[in-house]
Order: C-alpha cells, then sequence, then structure tokens
C-alpha cells in the first residue's frame, strides 16, 4: 500500500516489508517515509487545521457517520488485515472491527457535545456589568503514533476525537502494521474527509518518530506504546500537549466468596486475549488462600485448552506474537523466573513466533514477571491472607492503569476501590475489560491523561473565554 500525505496516496522507491508474524510471508509493503514527509505533511495540515476548524459541526458528523458505515461495508477485509499483519486470530480481529467502528461511531455523536457554559462574571465585585460565556476550540495539528497491538481500534481512538474536535492529524502507525491504519485512512477519505486533515506517514519510528515529536508546529502528541518510547517523547516535546497510554502489569484480586468458575473464565480470556499484548491484559492473580488451590488447577486446566496456531483459523484461540525476537524475549522472562524459584504449571515454550500460553506460581518479587509488563502470554499466581495484603501487593508495581477484584461482597468491591492505585477497577470483570465510551487511562508510569472519545476530545480541545463588558 501506499502511504497517505494530505490526503493523497504517496508511493516511494525504498519500501518497507509487511509480514505475517505466524510465518513470515510477506504480506504487503508501505514506503519509507522519511524526516521530509513528515515535514511536508505537517506543512498541508496547518491548511488542514484551519479547513476543519471552520467545517460546521454537522458536516464532521457527517463524515464520521459515513466512516463508520464504509467500515462496515469493508468489516471482512478490515478483519482479515489485523489478523494477517499482526497476532490477533480472526476471530478476535472481527472484534477489533466492530469496536473501531463503535469508536468512529461515538466520536460523531460526541462532535455535537463539545460544549461550553455561561460564567457568572457577576460574582465578582466590579464585574457587575459584564457577561459572559467560554467555549471549546480545537488545538490543531495532532501527532499521533499507534501501536501494534490494536492497529485498527488504536488508530480510531486518535483519529476519530480529533477529527470530531475540528483538528488536523498526522499519524505514524505502527511500522509492523501499518495496513489497517491506511485502511482506516481510506475509509474516511472516501467519507469525503477534507484531505488536507489527514496524513498517515509509514516508517520506522527512528527516522520519523522524532522529526514528528519535536516540531513546534504539532500541538499535541498522542501516543500509544511502550514507557521508554513514552519519556523519550517527552524529553523530545517541547512546549506541546501530551497524552499518553504506556501500558501496565495489570493485578487482579481473587477473594474467597467469589463465583470461581467465573473468575477463571474471565481472568483466563483477560491473560492470554491478543497473545497477551494487551496494555490491560491480566499478568498477576492474587488468590485468596482458601481457594487457592482450586482456582490454580481449574485456571491451568482451562489453559491448556487453548489452542495456538495460524490466525486466520476459525478454531485458533491465540496466535502468534508479533516477532520472533518479542516471543525469545517473553521465553527468557520465564526462563529467569524459574531460575528464581518459580513453577511453571503450563507453558513456558515456544516455536517460532507462536509462545504456549504460561501460568507461573511462586514467582519471587524480584523476577522481571513481577514488577514489569510482559507483553506476552504469562501470568503469575499469588495467594494471599488478608486483602490489604493483596492490594499491597497489587500497588507494589510502577504501573497502574487497570485493576480488578471477584468478589459477592459490596464492603470489600468499595474497599478495594478506594485502596487500588490503578486508573479504573473492574469488579467481577478481568483488567481486560473495556468499553470504547470510557475515560481510559492510569497513574505512575501507566500515563498522562485520558482517551476515550469524550475524554480524548477534552485533550484535544481548549477552553476559549469570551466577555463582554455591556
Amino acid at each position: 500500500m501506499k502511504m497517505i500525505i494530505g490526503g493523497q496516496w504517496v508511493d516511494k522507491d525504498e519500501k518497507i516489508d509487511v509480514t505475517n508474524p505466524y510465518d513470515g510471508s510477506l504480506v504487503d509493503t508501505v514506503p519509507r517515509g522519511t524526516a521530509e514527509d513528515i515535514d511536508r505533511a505537517i506543512q498541508i495540515a496547518q491548511k488542514g487545521y484551519e479547513i476543519n476548524r471552520d467545517l460546521p459541526v454537522h458536516r464532521r458528523i457527517s463524515i464520521l457517520k459515513k466512516t463508520a458505515e464504509i467500515m462496515q461495508e469493508r468489516f471482512e477485509d478490515l478483519a482479515k488485515t489485523i489478523a494477517t499483519e499482526g497476532s490477533k486470530t480472526i476471530r478476535e480481529a472481527r472484534k477489533e472491527v466492530g469496536r473501531a467502528i463503535n469508536t468512529i461511531t461515538i466520536s460523531a455523536e460526541e462532535a455535537r457535545r463539545i460544549n461550553g457554559e455561561t460564567i457568572p462574571f457577576d460574582s465578582a465585585e466590579g464585574s457587575e456589568n459584564r457577561v459572559g460565556y467560554y467555549y471549546r476550540f480545537p488545538i490543531g495539528i495532532i501527532g499521533a503514533i499507534t501501536p501494534f497491538n490494536d492497529p485498527l481500534n488504536l488508530v480510531a481512538h486518535k483519529l476519530g476525537p480529533a477529527i470530531a474536535g475540528g483538528n488536523s492529524v498526522v499519524l505514524k502507525p505502527a511500522t509492523v502494521t501499518p495496513l489497517s491504519a491506511l485502511k482506516l485512512g481510506a475509509c474516511l477519505l472516501d467519507a469525503g474527509l477534507p484531505g488536507e486533515i489527514l496524513s498517515i506517514v509509514t516508517g520506522y519510528g527512528s527516522e520519523i518518530g522524532d522529526p514528528l515529536v519535536s516540531d513546534p508546529r504539532v500541538r499535541m502528541i498522542s501516543f500509544t506504546g511502550g514507557v521508554d518510547a513514552g519519556q523519550h517523547i517527552t524529553k523530545m516535546a517541547g512546549l506541546k500537549k501530551i497524552g499518553m497510554e504506556l501500558g501496565s502489569n495489570s493485578p487482579v484480586i481473587v477473594m474467597d466468596d467469589c463465583d470461581l468458575e467465573a473468575a477463571v473464565e474471565s481472568c483466563v480470556s483477560g491473560a492470554f486475549w491478543a497473545v497477551g499484548q494487551n496494555c490491560i491484559g491480566v499478568q498477576r492473580i492474587y488468590i485468596h488462600k482458601k481457594i487457592y488451590d482450586s482456582f490454580r488447577d481449574q485456571f491451568v486446566a482451562r489453559t491448556k485448552k487453548y489452542k495456538t496456531g495460524y490466525q486466520l483459523d476459525e478454531d485458533t484461540d491465540m496466535g502468534p506474537m508479533i516477532t520472533e525476537g518479542e516471543a525469545k524475549r517473553v521465553i527468557a522472562w520465564v526462563d529467569e523466573a524459574k531460575s528464581q524459584g518459580a513453577t511453571v504449571l503450563t507453558g513456558g515454550t515456544r516455536k517460532g513466533t507462536l509462545v504456549q500460553p504460561t501460568v507461573l506460581e511462586n514467582v519471587p518479587a524480584e523476577a522481571k514477571l513481577d514488577c514489569q509488563e510482559v507483553f506476552g502470554p504469562v501470568v503469575s499466581l499469588y495467594p494471599f491472607d488478608t486483602l490489604d495484603e493483596a492490594i499491597e501487593k497489587a500497588n507494589s508495581v510502577d504501573y497502574g492503569l487497570h485493576g480488578a477484584i471477584f468478589t459477592k461482597d459490596l464492603n470489600t468491591a468499595f474497599y478495594a476501590i478506594k485502596k487500588m492505585d490503578v486508573g479504573g477497577i473492574m469488579v467481577n470483570d478481568s483488567t481486560d475489560y473495556r468499553v470504547d465510551l470510557m475515560p481510559f487511562g492510569g497513574v505512575k508510569k501507566s500515563g498522562l491523561g485520558r482517551e476515550g472519545i469524550r475524554y480524548a476530545l477534552q485533550e484535544m480541545t481548549e477552553p476559549k473565554v469570551v466577555c463582554f463588558n455591556l
């Protein structure tokens, strides 16, 4: 595929191969964008901002609604693209397409709800003759950088609110999964989006990421990815708004009064969805000692039923990791934990990019699996005596995106809600639960700001105060 600069499809002599992570087969190629391409995209985006800023809200709504309709018409092609360039199974990919359509639809709906309010200026002595209000206006050019693990819906979470709010966007999709983003761009352009509003530049982060992030014409960076890259961006960005979702090491607490079968099923799904390459995937499970053995045995038994393999096979439960290097890293972390005393209950092996779903216990606190984000199909089980002990351990890492607790006791649930240091807590669902309209983000090293369309719109617009001295 070609890349998009100012609404035009652009090719280059130098290409980047897009390969299927299952077998390394060539899926397509994309241009190897350069800093010059980013500069051109930003130049055009300056005009695109003026165009979108001046578009009536009903026109933005119509474009986004039409985009969602086109996505629905291209549903299966989008799903196959996700499941071919990335790690998700075709069943997981179809769910992502459905979510992305919903994200774009909600963006259209939220465009009409960018509200202001009147301001009681006369509440200040000496301002009796003044009346006014504030309204929200678009901030300008938004630089967006997206990861490989949700190559369509996370792009929709950048483009949808940005366009709804009246901004222009220069997007750098993940180098290994750019096709889904480009196909979403095609849907937007086919829906009538003025081309100057959107650029999608493909290439390597080291070559086009820094020029995008550091350019002073870009007024906001919206980034989803790893902590190291996020910290680099904050140093490079200069004086501009930054929104970041940087991942987690998500904890689940399982109380002895829970629905055990439901907790097991939810946590297995939450741990191994998208091969565990999921920022809110279950990584640590703290289980009350009264039910630890029962939970562990059922969890391991359910995990062993997972079928790993080719993503496009309808009966595949878990596909490959995104690269063999990532698969090797995950197994190295497992081997490190084993050398430090952990016990592998199932899994812990790989064949190429296929890593078997892995469950461990007795993982020591110094192991990477305990305190860092594994971003792979590995989950660790821990027994606990008291809720306070479980919460203390859950909060012991440098991340705080989602947490979860399984219990039938409201007092227990509300205690955990108050004490767990996370951006969102799921009660009787795994940490993997998310709907696209809710505020989404974390604390500590899990990021800055919030996504979720309404909340992203708040980040992507600014209030302008208007005061009349009558």
